[in-house]
């Protein structure tokens, strides 16, 4: 049979597929994509692994009588498609009888397929919708905590779920890229439901053209994006809030805090003031306490302060920082430290976070960080019932 190619899509990009006898033989990748990942290489392997599930699968005591009576100890089985939809359709009508929608759970997170259709999580809660509603979970595995308190610090979830600041406006206004957790390139390879074309790296490169300075401040060196030639602070895991509380206190002590911004745009300050100084607590929150946490000279830290406020600066946070416990300090303290520095609107300046997530939040379009976005719509629940997610889950890398 002649191969031909035919156009398709996964999280990894947008590609050709070669089929030849109705087999994925090769793939190339869409031609508008400017740096297409090598991911997609893995497609053909992938589509006929001898490891991939290729038809349903139930626990085998739902092969006979259907009861389930075994679940949990028995292995799985394979069954026809025909089977697989009635036990699936019994189960459903059972628990709805016998307890309700509310006892139905419509948890996936739908990174099987790519595309906006295709979604699993938006099909599956489109199915139970329409039978009459079922328990979602609030927020996300990805930035759970910040979707949960942003909006009742900043007004709403957009720092976080885009729109950023877009990568043109740092290129053309940044001076200064203070980054707390990095933006490893890799991570933008990815992008729930896929995209068309990889455009990070051409940004990475125009931020090193413009001779925008990087700061990377992470434990791992490569997450500082080498193309644009990022200066490295190692700090202990989990440490960042220290950094950025003595980073504040710094431009306080010295008299470098922007109090117009503070006064006019903020409320709070005079009630972590205290807590800064330690007035509150008999510990201020200096360099020298930061840098026991930490592992950040003290100079390093005091050094970094000084430049941030003599330089128009924009302050970033990975998604990564959020997923533990107290997990919303390291964003708050981002807040609190971009508030201090005063630049918060301006082009190319401010806060964001998630530069260094999937391919989505470092695609955003030029729009002021802190306005006008509401958080993302709750997919259609009619029992309007949610449950949140177990501590162990919102912690999930």
């Amino acid at each position: 049979m002649t191969a031909h190619w035919v156009r398709n899509h996964s999280h990894w990009g947008a590609f050709f597929a070669k089929v030849e006898d109705d087999r994925v033989v090769g793939v190339r990748p869409f031609e508008r994509d400017p740096d297409p990942s090598a991911l997609i290489e893995a497609i053909p392997a992938s589509v006929h692994s001898p490891t991939r599930i290729s038809a349903p699968m139930v626990r085998q005591g739902w092969r006979g009588a259907g009861t389930g009576a075994g679940r949990g100890r028995e292995r799985f089985v394979p069954v026809s498609w025909d089977r697989a939809l009635d036990l699936v359709a019994k189960e459903i009508t059972r628990v709805r009888a016998s307890h309700g929608n509310t006892a139905i759970m419509g948890g996936s997170q739908g990174w099987g397929s790519a595309g906006i259709f295709h979604a699993a999580r938006g099909q599956l809660h489109r199915f139970l919708g329409a039978c009459g509603g079922f328990v979602d979970q609030t927020s996300n595995y990805s930035f759970g905590t910040a979707l949960t308190f942003l909006p009742h610090v900043i007004g709403s979830a957009q720092a976080v779920t885009g729109p950023l600041t877009s990568w043109s406006s740092i290129v053309c206004h940044c001076r200064l890229l203070v980054m707390f957790g990095g933006a490893n390139p890799k991570n933008t390879q990815v992008a729930k439901g896929g995209c068309a074309a990889h455009s990070t790296a051409e940004s990475l490169r125009a931020l090193a053209a413009a001779g925008v300075e990087v700061v990377n401040i992470s434990p791992v060196r490569d997450d500082g994006p080498e193309s644009v030639r990022p200066s490295w602070i190692p700090i202990r895991p989990n440490t960042d809030t220290a950094m950025m509380l003595a980073l504040v206190y710094t431009l306080v002590t010295e008299g470098l805090h922007n109090l117009n911004f503070l006064s006019r745009h903020c409320a709070g300050f005079e009630k972590v003031l205290p807590y800064l100084t330690g007035d509150s607590d008999g510990v201020p929150k200096d360099a020298d306490w930061a840098a026991a946490i930490t592992g950040v000279p003290s100079a390093t830290i005091r050094g970094l302060a000084r430049r941030m406020v003599t330089s128009r600066t924009m302050v970033t946070a990975t998604w990564s920082l959020q997923r533990a416990d107290h997990g919303e300090q390291p964003y708050w303290a981002l807040i609190l430290l971009a508030a201090a520095l005063g630049q918060i609107g301006l082009p190319g300046a401010g806060f964001g976070f998630g530069y260094g997530g999937d391919r989505r939040s470092t695609a955003a379009v030029p729009r002021a960080n802190h306005g006008g976005a509401t958080e993302p719509g709750q997919a259609g629940d009619p029992g309007g019932t949610y449950c949140r997610l177990p501590a162990s889950s919102r912690r999930a890398l």
